[in-house]
């Protein structure tokens, strides 16, 4: 039987998959336990991500015809929650856009399906200027935040930020919780590593907006009060 031809979710010259280990290699050598068996890999649609939400309410994202569960950890979370409250407090007052969480899924290309932890959107990158009603809608973010779980690979993420910036995201922050660190990209492979006592800001997508990353980090310490 012919390989299979995977359709091009971007710019890139179209490839031909010939076994699961090419395929897995693609995805960023992710673990295989967030591979989804069903549908048959290659072959999955937008319409199977809504689906498996809605029967088991796992969000995956959409790769290479592949459903991929995303990486999940409450540290991550935690830190996700607290940087989109921060967008939150700043876009909104200035009515600027719109701030998705993780279950905010964006079709980047056709056959391409993103989940940002965090995502900034701009009015100007809306079409209409109003928050869309499907569920998945085409929609490319100015800013998108990725906070580093255990079970994402450095290849992963390198293929994630290559779909962002292809498809025309501005900024990315990549956001290390073990190392207390955070990554700003301006482009793909173009990025300054702020430390953990350093100030993230918004850059030209956001001008105006700070978040000491002391401020961010020490949430992860936190503990109940005694007594």
């Amino acid at each position: 039987m012919a390989a299979p031809t995977i359709a091009p979710t971007n710019a890139r010259k179209r490839t031909k998959v010939r076994s699961l280990a090419d395929a897995i290699h693609r995805l960023g050598d992710i673990p295989l336990e967030r591979i989804r068996f069903q549908p048959a890999p290659g072959t999955a649609t937008k319409a199977d991500v809504i689906r498996e939400a809605k029967k088991d309410g796992f969000y995956c994202e959409l790769v290479d015809g592949i459903l991929v569960e995303k990486a999940v950890g409450i540290r991550e979370s935690l830190l996700a929650m607290i940087i989109g409250r921060l967008l939150l407090d700043f876009v909104l007052p200035r009515n600027l856009g719109i701030v998705t969480g993780e279950q905010g899924l964006l079709q980047l290309f056709p056959g391409l399906v993103r989940g940002p932890d965090v995502a900034y959107i701009a009015w100007s990158s809306i079409p209409g200027g109003a928050i869309p009603e499907v569920p998945i809608p085409h929609l490319v973010p100015d800013l998108a935040v990725e906070v580093l779980s255990k079970s994402n690979t450095k290849r992963e993420i390198q293929r994630k930020l290559n779909d962002y910036f292809d498809a025309g995201v501005k900024l990315a922050w990549v956001v290390d919780p073990r190392r207390r660190t955070v990554r700003v990209h301006v482009a793909a492979e173009d990025f300054v590593e702020l430390k953990k006592t350093e100030t993230l800001g918004g850059g030209s997508v956001l001008p105006g907006f700070s978040l000491p990353l002391a401020k961010l980090f020490a949430e992860l310490d936190r503990k109940a009060p005694k007594g």
